[in-house]
């Protein structure tokens, strides 16, 4: 049996989601269209041989979902780095500025953050809610994607992928992990020379925000 935890939400909607309560959450964004669809089919063909991979010496189904699930995910993400065409709405310093400053002005009351990076075309957070997970990100998704359809005079423009990637690091290894896969994704993408010259990033502001510790409001 996979373990348990305490929980403040689980839900389902293409995929299931468990969100335990107290913990960080470490979560992408996608804009809609962002994974073309030769992409998606690439993936799914990678998933059929996965999916009849037998279980490892000392593992359980849930372990193993969560591996392949992560293999997906570091799959989507450079995907998504690598791409020059589709949307790319956040790649207006407007825009991608009025994302960041939507996501600092939800600390402290509606999450703890501990880090954050806008990128072209994608978002990552990892965080741990302190409303609950659907309302929180139904909020940020959905003013987001109000303002920069605005800005940009898109009035009806389906904004943001309608699931995001959730996954909460299971030991303060992947936690510090985590962090610096978020804040290095702009250096990785070939966007900048160094994490701290992104300015839509909790890695530009280190020099007043601890590492590992949430962001003081």
């Amino acid at each position: 049996m996979p373990p348990t935890y305490p929980t403040s939400e689980a839900y389902e909607r293409h995929l299931p989601h468990q969100i335990p309560e107290g913990f960080p959450i470490f979560i992408t964004c996608n804009l809609k269209g962002a994974i073309p669809q030769e992409v998606r089919e690439r993936f799914l063909r990678e998933r059929e041989p996965l999916e009849r991979e037998r279980l490892r010496p000392k593992e359980n189904p849930h372990a193993r979902r969560t591996r392949h699930s992560k293999i997906i995910f570091a799959m989507t993400d450079k995907s998504l780095d690598g791409q020059t065409t589709g949307p790319l709405h956040l790649r207006e310093s407007d825009a991608a500025k009025l994302v960041a400053d939507a996501i600092l002005f939800g600390i402290p009351e509606r999450y703890k953050l501990f880090a954050y990076c806008v990128m072209p075309n994608h978002i990552h957070l990892l965080l741990t809610p302190v409303w609950k997970y659907r309302k929180l990100m139904q909020g940020l998704k959905g003013y987001t994607a109000f303002q920069v359809n605005h800005l940009q005079q898109q009035r009806d423009r389906v904004f943001w992928q309608d699931e995001s990637y959730d996954h909460w690091p299971r030991d303060e290894a992947e936690f510090f992990r985590i962090i610096a896969y978020i804040e290095n994704n702009p250096v990785a993408a070939g966007l900048c020379p160094r994490p701290e010259d992104w300015p839509w990033s909790s890695a530009s502001k280190r020099s007043i925000w601890p590492l590992g510790e949430p962001l003081s409001a």
